[in-house]
């Protein structure tokens, strides 16, 4: 594959809309050609299965843990085969919205499923040829994170969960994260956007520069 795959992370509100849009951006800029994509969803069995998982009005008795842990990775399937690996063979820069770390953190730090168990799927799924270049981490506390997150009105399915939850997921992440530091990059997004962007920045860069 001649294509670069990078990913963006985060918990809610930690500004993954506005950042990825900024990312974008930077690529654009630089010259290559960027595909703009998003888990779960990219495809149209991804998306109805996106808006399944977070609808509010799906309780934890609805989906259980291994169910959702199934159906996120069945959106992957499909989004790997449709959209992401015919565009790295094309030489195509991939920006995702979350990405396989996302399972290892809601599913795993969050729901308490065995890391073992998720890169069984994980094998299964991805061909060995496939590699995230490149991931951003955006953190911010808890605290800050859903206060943000409940100011914006009606929260989804995950948005719903309890803040303990929320620390699960975020430990996970940081524990990602610092055993893949060369990959993971961690951001942190609870400065004003200004800083944040200026630190995206200065990794995007870099990575370009060494990528030539």
């Amino acid at each position: 594959m001649t294509g670069h795959l990078i990913t963006l992370e985060g918990g809610e509100g930690s500004g993954k809309t506005t950042n990825i849009r900024f990312v974008e951006s930077l690529l654009a800029t630089s010259g290559v050609e960027v595909l703009l994509t998003r888990e779960p969803g990219g495809t149209i069995l991804g998306e109805a299965i996106r808006e399944l998982l977070l609808s509010p009005s799906v309780t934890a008795s609805t989906i259980t843990p291994r169910s959702e842990l199934l159906l996120m990775f069945a959106a992957r399937c499909q989004h790997l085969d449709e959209v992401i690996l015919p565009a790295l063979k094309q030489g195509k820069w991939v920006l995702c919205d979350r990405f396989v770390d996302a399972s290892y953190a809601y599913q795993g730090g969050g729901r308490g499923i065995a890391t073992e168990v998720i890169q069984q799927l994980e094998q299964w799924l991805l061909p060995p040829e496939l590699k995230v270049n490149l991931t951003l981490y955006l953190d911010i506390p808890v605290a800050t994170s859903m206060s943000r997150a409940r100011s914006r009105g009606d929260l989804d399915r995950f948005e719903q969960e309890a803040d303990p939850f929320f620390e699960r997921v975020r430990k996970r992440y940081l524990e990602l994260a610092s055993h893949q530091q060369q990959r993971i990059k961690v951001i942190d997004a609870s400065r004003p956007l200004g800083d944040v962007q200026s630190d995206i920045q200065r990794e995007i860069s870099a990575y370009i520069e060494n990528s030539r």
